[in-house]
């Protein structure tokens, strides 16, 4: 056996032991748990019940999983807004300011997340910045209520997440031959018909997958909306935290946590299946 065989096999050995004791196990046993009761004494009591999947019916969680879809759909929105003609003007250029832009689109991730959160919330205070910004030059007359709302915790979310739609755009649109778009234009497209049926069926790739990986953990973040919402809006990630931290009902936290694991999946399986046919129909 010679050293590259070894080498692929330590390596491989090294990935799936690190994947069954850090991701197998603790699924399982989130898994097992969901299906136990709670006990005031010792948390979990070993008697086998549904009781915690059809508590999801309520309507009050119901609503917290509608809430989380709307907040995740329009943050994935919204990024792919600000993400597309930021991506399209760096993948163009030609000179080394592309390198010094992307190195500025990572630099946030130097910071941690929490960090941020609450550098934004300094930010959105009555005396914030904008405020006083507004204030002083005479735009409004008394501070506005920015902090606790929904729209801070959109604001939160897209600029935690906004890295995630640019960095896959800007490689799905970096491999778009220009020589198409040229194309388009000597055969009489206007701009709007070339970005709509050249640069956005290339550029597709990039919109799919950057919209998962926004859209996903937008579900399921917890703290910004606890920091910048004030935990007035109920989403499935606060949820999953109260029940763990605050409640100390792990089964039925658990069984919150199996629920949005698997609506992970069905996306992550209906954005799978929507590539394979668009690779098939030859429109990627």
């Amino acid at each position: 056996m010679n050293e590259s065989k070894i080498f692929r096999r330590i390596t491989i050995g090294i990935i799936a032991f690190w994947l069954i004791v850090f991701v197998f196990f603790p699924n399982i046993l989130v898994f097992a748990v969901s299906f136990l009761t709670r006990d005031e004494a010792h948390l979990i009591a070993f008697r086998i019940t549904l009781e915690n999947y059809l508590r999801i019916a309520d309507p009050i969680y119901l609503r917290a999983l509608a809430n989380s879809f709307v907040m995740a759909l329009v943050t994935t929105v919204c990024c792919i807004i600000i993400a597309f003609p930021f991506s399209y003007i760096l993948s163009r250029i030609k000179s080394k300011n592309k390198n010094i832009l992307l190195l500025l689109i990572v630099i946030p991730f130097w910071t941690s997340a929490l960090i941020r959160t609450y550098a934004i919330k300094t930010i959105l205070t009555t005396n914030g910045i904008i405020n006083a910004f507004l204030l002083k030059t005479g735009v409004i007359s008394e501070p506005l209520n920015m902090l606790y709302t929904g729209g801070a915790v959109i604001v939160g979310l897209v600029y935690t997440l906004l890295p995630f739609m640019i960095l896959p755009l800007y490689a799905a649109l970096e491999k778009v031959d220009i020589r198409l778009i040229e194309a388009a234009h000597d055969l009489g497209a206007g701009k709007r018909q070339t970005f709509i049926r050249i640069i956005i069926p290339l550029s597709s790739p990039g919109i799919i997958a950057g919209s998962m990986l926004v859209f996903l953990p937008a579900l399921g973040l917890f703290y910004i909306p606890d920091i910048l919402g004030g935990s007035k809006t109920l989403l499935l990630g606060n949820l999953i935290k109260n029940q763990f931290m605050d409640a100390r009902n792990w089964p039925f936290g658990s069984a919150v946590s199996v629920t949005l694991t698997a609506l992970m999946a069905l996306l992550l399986l209906a954005n799978y299946r929507t590539i394979k046919s668009a690779s098939q129909k030859g429109i990627i």
